[in-house]
Formats: structure tokens, sequence, C-alpha cells
């Protein structure tokens, strides 16, 4: 019996390590350390926004294909935040459908990252713009000239309760014939030279950061700075309740990282999966057949760690076992262990039911 104690300890450690090992897996695929992504709960990351919109009661989906939009209700708004991809004649098909119909897009984007998001607006058929520098405040500001509190709000549904948005070095908007929702102090300027400071041809004006513009039945939101949407700057007041009535005035959200950062491999797995029946259902036949082998895997561990437990029903049955036929049964259900440890423990489990 002694002899069988290192072999336990090992096989317990082994089970701890697998386990821990398991436990980080499943952390790091199931999280994100993507700028703006949705699994990120870092202070660049936007879990916060799926917080935010899971507490107003909304349904809320990630989406990875833009196929997501001809199949959604049109009382829906989509998030999509700093794409950095174009996307296709056929998605931007998809996504002027689903705004016509009556959806509302949420685009957050900055030319100095990437021009994805001004092409987006071009192809939907908007005149919006996005000016290529940061806007900076030196009288109303947060912790930085850079970071201007804008609190010209006007008086509306997707503003209400909303005194001023914070960005967060981000840049002004080219309205066109759009409806201003949100603009800075008249004390904001323009930083084309990057010198941060007002220089030259720069001037002091309110500069717009948020504004609406319908197409159709639905609404295009445009908003000059991503990060208004990241962790960090959604605790601020202002950020946090224009996100509640963005999404408190729909029955569903969509995240739309189709075209942005990358969503954790199993998160991505399991969306594919809810998306999929014939995956479902295959992978439930696989989980049947999985607790099967574990069922049988449970009574032979019975069987070798305590086989005192069947020795009183053994006895009354007239059944006689002896090492020969304990050992052909570790053959059968453990055919990768050697033959000394297999003898060795069917001695073992023998010898401990005659004591």
């Amino acid at each position: 019996m002694l002899d069988s104690v290192p072999e336990e300890y090992g096989r317990i450690l082994a089970y701890g390590l697998a386990l821990g090992l398991l436990v980080t897996l499943v952390y790091a695929a199931s999280t994100s350390g993507t700028v703006f992504g949705a699994y990120n709960s870092r202070w660049d990351g936007s879990a916060s926004l799926r917080g935010i919109a899971d507490q107003t009661d909304t349904e809320i989906n990630l989406i990875q294909e833009t196929e997501t939009y001809t199949t959604v209700e049109t009382d829906a708004v989509a998030f999509v935040l700093a794409p950095t991809e174009n996307y296709t004649t056929q998605e931007v098909a998809r996504l002027r459908t689903f705004i016509r119909r009556g959806g509302t897009l949420v685009l957050a984007s900055d030319t100095r990252s990437s021009p994805a998001g001004e092409r987006l607006l071009r192809a939907l058929g908007s005149a919006v713009g996005f000016v290529n520098a940061t806007v900076r405040d030196e009288q109303y500001t947060y912790r930085s000239p850079a970071m201007p509190v804008a609190r010209n709000v006007r008086n509306h549904t997707l503003t209400r309760d909303t005194e001023s948005v914070t960005l967060n070095y981000g840049t002004a908007l080219r309205p066109g014939n759009a409806t201003v929702l949100v603009n800075t102090s008249e004390f904001a300027y323009l930083d084309r030279d990057g010198s941060q400071s007002i220089t030259g041809n720069e001037t002091l004006a309110r500069r717009p950061v948020i504004v609406e513009e319908q197409f159709g039945n639905g609404t295009v939101v445009t908003v000059s700075d991503p990060s208004v949407f990241i962790n960090s700057m959604l605790e601020r007041p202002g950020n946090e309740q224009f996100v509640r009535n963005l999404a408190g005035t729909h029955q569903r959200v969509l995240l739309d990282y189709s075209h942005t950062a990358a969503v954790p491999p199993l998160v991505a797995a399991l969306l594919t999966v809810r998306q999929s029946p014939l995956l479902q259902i295959l992978l439930g036949v696989v989980g049947l057949a999985l607790v099967v082998v574990w069922g049988r895997n449970v009574d032979v561990g019975s069987l070798v760690a305590n086989p005192k437990k069947t020795d009183d029903a053994s006895t009354a049955a007239g059944i006689t076992v002896d090492a020969a036929d304990v050992a052909a049964y570790l053959r059968r259900e453990y055919p990768e262990w050697d033959e000394e440890r297999t003898q060795r423990i069917a001695e073992s489990a023998v010898r401990d039911r005659g004591e």
C-alpha cells in the first residue's frame, strides 16, 4: 500500500498542474488587451461599454460579420469604434439597409490613426468629415488641454441629462448638413502644427465633436473621438450618460468588431457556435459522449482506488475476482499503462481486498 502513495501524490500534482494550465488558457482566450476591445478591462478597452449597455436591460450582440445587419430588428444601435479596415461595397450596402430601415449607427473614429471611418461615412452618403488635428481647450479641460470638456450640448433625446462630453486627444468634425449635438467651448482650437499651443492661423472657436444625420428611418451618429467610449473615459459622468442614452433608447446593442479590434479566441468560438445550430448539435453529441466515457473512467477508478466498496456485493453474488481479472480489466481500459504498473496495481487491489 505504501508503494502506491508516491504515485497518488504524483497523480494529484499532475491534475493540479493541468487544472491551473486550463484556467490560465481559458482566461487568456476569453480576455483581450486590444485597444477598444470589448473584452479589454484595462483603461484603453471598452469592457465598460458592454457593462453599461447590460445595465440598461438592452440585449447585447457582438458581431464579427456584417451579415448580422440583415437579420436584426430595426430598433437597434450599432457601435463601430475606430475601424482599421475598409468596409466592402457589399458590407456598406448591408449597413445602409440597416440604417434606412430604422437602425442607428454610432461611428467613432479618428483619421489620424486610420481613414477607414471617414471612408465608411462617404460610402454611406454622409458629408461629415474628421479634422486631422487635435482639438485643445485651455479653459475647459479635464486633466490637460488635450482633454477638453465639451460643454455645449444640444437638447436632444440622445443627449438627455448629459451636461458635457470629455475627449481624450480627440479631433473635431466638419458637420456638413448634420445636426450638431455637442460642441466644445468657444475657447477650443485645432492644434494643426502639433505645438500644443495656439499659434499662427489657429483660432479660438466652438468645435463640433458629435453630430447626427438622418438617413431614411434611421440615424448616423458620428463622434470625433473613439476614446469617449473607453473604460477610463466612461468614468466621466457625461460620457457615461451619453452611452446610457444611446443604449437605453433601443432594444438591442450591436458591438461591431468586424473591421476593428479582435475578439478573444474563446469568445469568437462561442459566437460562432451560437450562430450555427449544426455546431450546437454536434457539440451536444460530443459532450454526451465525453460524459459516457468519463462515467466509465470513474467506475475504473473506484475499482482500483477502493476495491473494498465492491467487496460485499461481489461476495453476495458468488463472484471471485483475482489479480489476473483486475489486470485484464486494466489492460482494456488503460492500454497506455506498461505491464509492470498494471500488475502492481492489480495485485495491490486484490491484496487490499483480502485485508
